[in-house]
């Protein structure tokens, strides 16, 4: 279980932690290709969920001051292979555009028992087979990872045992739920749903400030309403087990003010079709980054 920010479920969360927590079981060498935000919001979550940070090391040719002074907790930073010594799970957290050139040098730290877990868009498993080797699983998650909310679907090659995805699991729920599936194909569409998506609601918060600002509001209460409403709306859904489409529903009264808005987002064209059409661009371009 992935650490959760919610008052009602701290206690909860820890004694979970303490007691069932398979980061602290991992015994083998964790490096880490790329510690940018996603890599380091991964780094974060795993120190933090019990992960000793002598296993970590990690690779990346701009260190950020924050990574540096893990260092002093025992990561390793831009070891060689040598003293890398031999690697459990090797996590690719690198920009896709990079990732061939980057690969190559990584290739040396992958031995036939490594697996190889990708965080990278549109990059396959055959890709990954092809540049780096190893047993691979390749994952999709998503920033509010940051703050141990996101979520991620993972597709693993054949030749990824039990062991290794239960690794790859537990480093993966450090920063929130994990969701696999069978189907490698389903990757892209996953891509544009989730790994997007959080871009989607900023959009909408953004929006919403703005279309209040048309309507008369200053522009600092606006940008409140439309920030807290999106915010608060989000815990709602996450804390209910009510549908989207019931929640709605509960709010909106026949003939009254949601309903007129809703009238224009649902309308003919409406939200239903760019969202659609959205989905579909970024769909097509994560296909597009495994060519």
């Amino acid at each position: 279980m992935g650490p959760r920010f919610r008052g009602d479920d701290t206690f909860a969360w820890v004694i979970t932690v303490a007691t069932n927590n398979p980061l602290r079981d991992i015994t083998g060498t964790i490096l880490l290709a790329g510690a940018g935000k996603m890599g380091g919001a991964m780094l974060t979550g795993w120190l933090a969920g019990g992960l000793d940070p002598r296993r970590v090391a990690v690779v990346d040719p701009f260190i950020s001051p924050e990574i540096s002074a893990l260092a002093a907790q025992g990561v390793a930073l831009n070891p060689d292979v040598k003293t890398a010594g031999a690697v459990e799970t090797l996590v690719v957290a690198v920009k896709p555009q990079m990732f061939r050139e980057a690969g190559a040098r990584l290739k040396p730290f992958v031995s036939d028992q490594t697996s190889v877990v990708s965080i990278m868009a549109g990059t396959t498993i055959a890709s990954l087979q092809e540049v780096c080797g190893g047993a691979v699983v390749r994952t999709m998650p998503n920033t509010p990872a940051a703050i141990g909310r996101g979520i991620t679907v993972a597709v693993a090659a054949n030749n990824v045992s039990p062991a290794q995805r239960a690794v790859a699991d537990a480093l993966l729920r450090a920063t929130g739920s994990v969701e696999w599936v069978e189907d490698e194909g389903l990757m892209d569409a996953v891509t544009a749903v989730s790994g997007s998506g959080p871009a989607y609601v900023f959009l909408l918060a953004e929006e919403l400030a703005r279309a209040g600002v048309e309507a008369g509001l200053p522009e600092a209460l606006a940008t409140k309403l439309a920030r807290e409403t999106v915010a608060g709306s989000g815990e709602l859904l996450h804390r209910s087990e009510l549908p989207s489409s019931t929640l709605r529903q509960n709010v909106t009264s026949p003939g009254g003010t949601t309903a007129a808005a809703l009238g224009v987002l649902m309308g003919e064209p409406g939200l239903r079709d760019l969202m659609i059409r959205a989905i579909a661009a970024a769909t097509k371009r994560s296909r597009e980054l495994a060519k």
